[in-house]
């Protein structure tokens, strides 16, 4: 069984920091492409970045030039690292992976709570 564990959430001032990471742990062959999504208060869920196994960055408009997304494969982790942050940031967090075992699967995490106050 996969499972997807975030953390590194939490209350933070507009302007500052905060290091995400998210470790994939149980049975994995090799971890694809892996993901940040956000969902924000009556919004939709949305991606904010993602990074292939090959290295390959995409970002979220808004997030360009604040976040940045990096992975460690031999810790079967993805980090995201998000500077000035703004309370428009404000959303629970999801990580999502692509895993190959004996089959590929799209796994997601719990979730974790970034609220930024102004």
């Amino acid at each position: 069984q996969v499972k997807l564990v975030e953390s590194g959430g939490g209350l933070v001032q507009a302007g500052g920091s905060l290091r995400l990471s998210c470790a994939a742990s149980g049975s994995i062959s090799s971890i694809g492409r892996m993901g940040w999504y956000r969902q924000g208060p009556g919004k939709q869920r949305e991606v904010v970045a993602r990074i292939t196994s090959g290295g390959s960055l995409y970002y979220g408009d808004s997030v360009k030039g604040r976040f940045t997304i990096s992975r460690d494969d031999a810790k079967n982790t993805v980090y995201l690292q998000m500077n000035s942050l703004e309370p428009e940031d404000t959303a629970v967090y999801y990580c999502n992976a692509l895993i190959v075992d004996v089959t590929t699967y799209n796994y997601w995490g719990q979730g974790t709570q970034v609220t930024v106050s102004s």
